[in-house]
């Protein structure tokens, strides 16, 4: 999914000095962002409070929408570098195109993981005939500096592995939780998690002390350590602990997001993660002239035009020890 903010600001991410380095319980508020015609999503990161959560760098929740009488999601070709994006869906379709010549549709609870690297452009639409409703969230993996020119390409992912407990079904979308491991390719250590529970559970997972953690609500009523945590907001939990205590007042998804601190700086604008602002500029003129992110085949449209980039200056300072 893009960016599709027209007054998208340049932002330094990432960094240890940004880091709580013990247990917190911080609410995030979303910021409410068009996407399309039909389709509003609510922005968790970067947040005004939180940049990132581990490699975590972007994360948006949309739906559930009645789309029946309208056309879905329709996001136009698009470029990306330096990331990956996570489509994630509770119900709905999505049909993926991109630049490698990838042609695939994500149904609910199946992952599909775009790995950009160094440049790659895709589409998202709800099929036509879709289903009546669309809810879900896309998220972005920021690239270590080691791994960020890689060559792109998709991966789908229909059966994932499970943790189970009574009144809980964890679906492990990437890294590893409680010994149970995603087959999507990470490059930094970090875990993400769909987490199902009915009314009445009260259970708790096991988490890495050394990564910071933070959970998404879906939907129903659960508190998160105590705190309840509405759907379409997000609690922010820091880093140092070793379990998390949930408890569901009615049927409740949320989703798990940690990892490693990402120790780099990084500079975020648009659809774009680099390291200076030469860069993010460079790249912006190379999918406005040039066919270095490639084409997409098949989506009947044009493809998005990229904002210009603010005359403010960033660089980030790279490694922070």
């Amino acid at each position: 999914m893009s960016n599709l903010d027209r007054q998208a600001a340049l932002t330094v991410c990432g960094g240890r000095g940004f880091v709580v380095a013990e247990p917190v319980r911080e609410l995030l508020s979303p910021r409410r962002v068009q996407l399309g015609e039909s389709t509003e999503v609510r922005r968790l990161l970067p947040n005004l409070g939180r940049r990132m959560v581990g490699a975590w760098a972007f994360v948006d929740h949309y739906g559930p929408d009645d789309i029946a009488d309208e056309p879905g999601m329709q996001v136009p070709p698009h470029p990306h570098m330096g990331l990956q994006t996570v489509s994630w869906l509770h119900e709905g379709e999505v049909l993926h195109r991109d630049s490698t010549g990838s042609l695939q549709t994500i149904r609910p609870r199946e992952l599909g993981l775009m790995t950009s690297g160094r440049a790659i452009s895709h589409s998202e639409e709800s099929p036509r005939p879709h289903a009546r409703f669309l809810h879900g969230a896309q998220l972005w993996v920021a690239l270590p500096d080691a791994h960020r020119h890689v060559g792109p390409h998709f991966q789908h992912h229909a059966d994932l592995p499970r943790v189970t407990a009574p009144g809980l079904t964890a679906t492990v979308i990437l890294g590893a939780l409680d010994g149970a491991a995603s087959p999507g390719t990470t490059y930094s250590p970090l875990v993400g998690a769909d987490l199902t529970l009915t009314a009445g559970t009260e259970t708790s997972l096991p988490l890495e002390p050394d990564f910071e953690y933070a959970v998404l609500s879906m939907s129903g009523e659960a508190h998160v350590d105590g705190v309840p945590v509405l759907p379409g907001s997000m609690l922010y939990l820091g880093c140092g602990r070793t379990e998390l205590p949930l408890r569901a007042l009615s049927d409740a998804g949320l989703m798990l997001l940690g990892g490693e601190p990402f120790e780099e700086e990084i500079v975020m604008w648009w659809n774009f993660i680099g390291r200076t602002d030469e860069e993010i500029r460079e790249a912006r003129e190379a999918w406005m002239t040039s066919g270095r992110f490639g084409d997409v085949k098949g989506y009947d449209g044009d493809r998005l035009p990229a904002p210009e980039v603010p005359a403010t200056q960033l660089k980030a300072r790279g490694r922070v020890r």
